[in-house]
Order: structure tokens, then sequence, then C-alpha cells
């Protein structure tokens, strides 16, 4: 009972691919903002995640905060990409199964009284668990610095990016309040 305890827990928890939110204990964006126009933003995805969407993730987060503090468009200055790498073992449990029969008579004579019996059986034992799983988490770290007009080097259009990437994984803006 224990096991499918643990299992219905991880599923739960884990069972989808961390959503765009901001950070919390299943993964999401955070960011620091370093000077006026600078930004570092991080995704942190869970084992469901794809290294291609946190990517996209980080990339949408940094064009919303773009926009959010009055700027039309970024450059990206640092980028780092990796993995957080876990295992993890499910529990092992083992069931027997006995099936025994006995066979047996009893013979009286007076006062004496002889007894024969045997015992045929069998035994079964059933392992399972102890699987080790591993997990690789991806994480995207970018340094942004933002423009009000675009600058001659390559930037990216915060508004189109924002739109682009809302439709690629049909992500809805949340209602006004």
């Amino acid at each position: 009972m224990r096991v499918i305890a643990t299992l219905l827990v991880i599923l739960f928890l884990g069972g989808c691919a961390t959503a765009y939110q901001p950070q919390s204990f299943s993964g999401g964006f955070s960011e620091t903002q370093l000077d006026t126009n600078v930004f570092t933003i991080t995704f942190k995805g869970n084992g469901y995640t794809g290294r291609d969407k946190a990517n996209d993730f980080a990339l949408l987060r940094s064009a919303e905060l773009a926009l959010e503090h009055g700027f039309k468009y970024f450059a990206i200055v640092d980028a780092q990409q990796y993995s957080k790498s876990s295992t993890y073992t499910t529990p092992t449990t083992a069931t027997t199964n006995v099936n025994a029969n006995t066979y047996g008579s009893a013979y009286s004579y007076g006062n004496n009284t002889t007894y024969n019996a045997n015992t045929y059986g069998t035994a079964t034992t059933t392992v399972s668990g102890g699987e080790t799983y591993n997990i690789s988490k991806p994480r995207t770290s970018n340094t942004i610095v933002c423009f009000v007009e675009k600058p001659q080097s390559f930037t990216y259009n915060a508004e189109f990016l924002v739109k682009s990437l809302k439709q690629k994984y049909r992500i809805e803006d949340a209602p006004n309040k």
C-alpha cells in the first residue's frame, strides 16, 4: 500500500512538464534586476520538461520583462544552459504466497494411538520495486540588456516574441483584475 501511495504522490507532483509560471516547488521562472535595463532571467524545469521548452520559457519571460519595464527590444548578453540530475529508486517489496496440504491418518489400538501425517506444499516469493530512474531537470539562465529603440546590433523584438511563444505553447494571458 505504501508503494502505491508513494507512486501516486510522484505522479501527482511531477506528472507533467513545468508550466509557464513564477518559481514554485515544481519549477518556473524567476528574475533579478541588475540595472535599469539589465536583468537575469532563470527558468527551472522538472524531469518532464524538455530542454527546448525550458529555453523558450526563459526567452518568453525575458520578452515579457522587457515589455513590463517599457522596453521594446532586448539582447541576450549571457546565456547558460545546464541540467540538474538526480535519481529515484522505488521501494522494494516482497510477497510470499504459501499453499500447504496435510494428509494423515490416526490409528487406535487399545490404549495406543498412532498418528501418521505428511505435509506437502509450495511457496512462491515475488519481489517488486527497486528500479532506479535517472531524472534530468533542465535549467536556463539569460542575462539581457533592454532597449527602447532598436540598436544596430541583433536584438529580439519583445512584443513579437511574446505573441509567437505564447501561440506556440497555447499560453493565454491572465485576465486583468
